[in-house]
């Protein structure tokens, strides 16, 4: 009797708040895994390991901290709860699109200015590990990208600096491009960092509504806003690649919604591919998002588009040879360096950061994400959601759920290499906005609280972080 009368008590507060109990399960487990993260971290710190982080799993100082972008980020954190969802729901989708772009732009800059313009914006990628240390030794940038695998490898003095090194050179020549163009400085490489990665979440919605899934795409977008993971997308270059991504992606499943491959579907897939080769060279993780055009072709059941992008990727990768750089030939670099003496790589013990990333990945998802994840892979759920008039197994070929499968692969792949070990809140961010697609599958009426909760995380880390990126 006890039980039962539990059970209608658990029944009738899900009634009220939208709220699963099962989705509150799976938020709960992902804060264990953080606190447990941070606990074993912290021991082994104490007892000498090598982490290279300061506050495990995240790379951060604790530091309790306020700044001119808490009160803007508290306010848009209130509007996005109170009124996201409703206009998610009923604003024309162009005019949506909109509203969510300038909301997410400015809630990632309000995250980046809790931490002062200084220290959150404009010196960010200033350091002498990052790309803009580098950018003043670009002379003729043909010879860069001629040279630029021999001067991968670590201690000698014609060595890139670390983050310049363990990337292919298309991202050094976004930031030597902004300077040859009259924009140099810190302040510049952060807002287009900012400006692009915070529209990523967009862009996922748009490849969703392209897919069939409009109620998923507006269900999705306000947690695509309010985003916890904006904290490193202002301001990391991880940023500026999940936004890259992203849009190649979405032109490429709206060039696959059309239904014949007539100019238009032309333009938007061979425009996509043009951006999916373009990651290629801004960061080697991303060739497993290679999996997500393949899963939007499926999903469309168009594979023209998909052969089109193809071109435009095999364009990009012939003009980096063309010019002088195999991208295989670096990659083999990277992976020698990241094993040398005195580099990360090495000393990180892959014991701890195998499972402790997957932590750090729960803290850019939120707990809205992890809860919509367990949706995901909990198909008896999926059919009182949104637009899917399936049940059970047979919802496999949903657009979000394949996506979220898509990116989490890529993820799990890049966990088990052992060459993601750490600063995976950044590093995964092209893969965690595609994660975060699942939030679409949470009942509307709980949106609300979901949201809240992520604002919550968000701000908390914020405030009592001062992370490195």
């Amino acid at each position: 009797m006890l039980i039962r009368s539990r059970r209608e008590v658990l029944s009738r507060r899900t009634a009220l708040t939208g709220v699963d109990r099962a989705d509150l399960v799976a938020a709960g487990c992902a804060g264990v895994l953080v606190a447990v993260a941070a606990a074993l971290g912290a021991w082994l710190l104490h007892r000498g390991v090598p982490l290279h982080v300061d506050a495990p799993p995240l790379g951060a100082q604790w530091l309790p901290h306020t700044g001119p972008g808490t009160v803007p980020a508290v306010l848009l954190a209130l509007l996005v709860i109170l009124r996201g969802p409703e206009l998610a729901a009923r604003l024309p989708w162009r005019p949506l699109l909109a509203v969510s772009a300038a909301t997410a732009l400015a809630w990632t800059m309000s995250l980046a200015l809790i931490d002062g313009w200084q220290r959150g914006v404009a010196g960010r990628l200033t350091t002498n590990t990052e790309y803009l240390h580098d950018v003043g030794r670009v002379g003729d940038v043909g010879a860069m990208v001629r040279t630029f695998a021999d001067r991968i490898l670590g201690g000698r003095p014609e060595s890139w600096a670390t983050h310049v090194a363990g990337h292919p050179p298309g991202a050094l020549l976004v930031f030597v491009g902004l300077d040859r163009i009259g924009l140099p400085g810190g302040a510049p490489a952060a807002l287009l960092c900012v400006l692009v990665g915070s529209s990523a979440g967009i862009a996922v919605a748009v490849t969703l509504r392209a897919l069939g899934t409009e109620a998923t795409a507006r269900a999705a977008l306000p947690f695509g806003v309010l985003f916890p993971g904006a904290i490193w997308i202002g301001v990391s270059a991880d940023g500026l690649f999940a936004g890259v991504l992203a849009w190649g992606v979405a032109l490429l499943a709206l060039g696959a919604a059309r239904p014949r491959l007539d100019a238009v579907a032309l333009a938007a897939s061979g425009s996509g591919g043009l951006l999916l080769g373009a990651t290629l060279f801004l960061s080697y993780g991303l060739v497993l998002a290679g999996l997500l055009p393949v899963t939007v072709a499926i999903t469309a059941r168009r594979l023209a588009p998909l052969l089109v992008a193809g071109v435009g990727v095999a364009a990009v990768v012939a003009a980096f040879a063309a010019a002088g750089f195999w991208w295989l030939q670096g990659y083999r670099q990277v992976t020698i360096r990241y094993y040398q003496p005195g580099e990360y790589g090495l000393e990180r013990p892959y014991g701890y950061w195998v499972w402790a990333d997957l932590a750090c990945l729960a803290v850019v998802l939120g707990p809205a994400g992890v809860a919509g994840l367990r949706r995901v892979f909990t198909p008896e759920r999926m059919a009182a959601v949104a637009d899917l008039p399936n049940r059970g197994w047979r919802s496999l070929k949903s657009p979000q759920r394949v996506l979220c499968a898509a990116a989490a692969l890529g993820v799990l792949v890049a966990d088990l290499s052992g060459l993601s070990k750490a600063e995976v809140e950044r590093i995964w961010l092209p893969f965690a906005v595609w994660l975060l697609a699942a939030t679409g599958l949470l009942p509307a009426r709980g949106a609300r609280w979901w949201l809240a909760a992520q604002a919550v995380l968000a701000l908390a880390v914020n405030h009592l972080l001062l992370t490195t990126w």
